[in-house]
C-alpha cells in the first residue's frame, strides 16, 4: 500500500522542523515527488487545517512553513490533586513498604 504524498510531505517538515516553501519543494523533488504548484498548495492547506503545520509569509514569492507544536500548559491544583491521590493509592496498601 503506496503512502499517501501529505504524510511524505508531513515527514519532510518534521524532520527539519521549520523550512522555506523553496527548500520543502526542493527536497521533494530530490525524493522522486515532483509536485504541481496547485498540488502542492493544496496539501500545504490541508496540513495546516489539520492544526499540524503552520504556513507563514517571509517575502512575497516565500513561505515559511513550521511544526505546529502545542504546549500543554499544566496547571499547578490539577498536578497536586493528582500527586496527592497517588500517594493516597499507594498508602491504601498496609504492609508495602518502598
Amino acid at each position: 500500500m503506496a503512502i499517501p504524498i501529505r504524510n511524505t510531505v508531513f515527514d519532510k517538515i518534521k524532520e527539519s522542523g521549520s523550512l522555506t516553501d523553496v527548500e520543502l519543494n526542493k527536497s521533494l523533488a530530490k525524493d522522486g515527488y515532483v509536485l504541481a504548484d496547485d498540488r502542492f498548495n493544496k496539501i500545504l492547506l490541508d496540513l495546516e487545517i489539520l492544526g499540524l503545520i503552520k504556513v507563514s509569509w517571509i517575502t512575497k514569492d516565500e513561505r515559511r512553513i513550521e511544526v505546529f507544536v502545542v504546549e500543554e500548559e499544566i496547571d499547578e491544583i490539577e498536578q497536586q490533586n493528582k500527586e496527592a491521590m497517588e500517594r493516597d493509592y499507594e498508602a491504601s496498601f498496609p504492609g508495602l513498604e518502598k
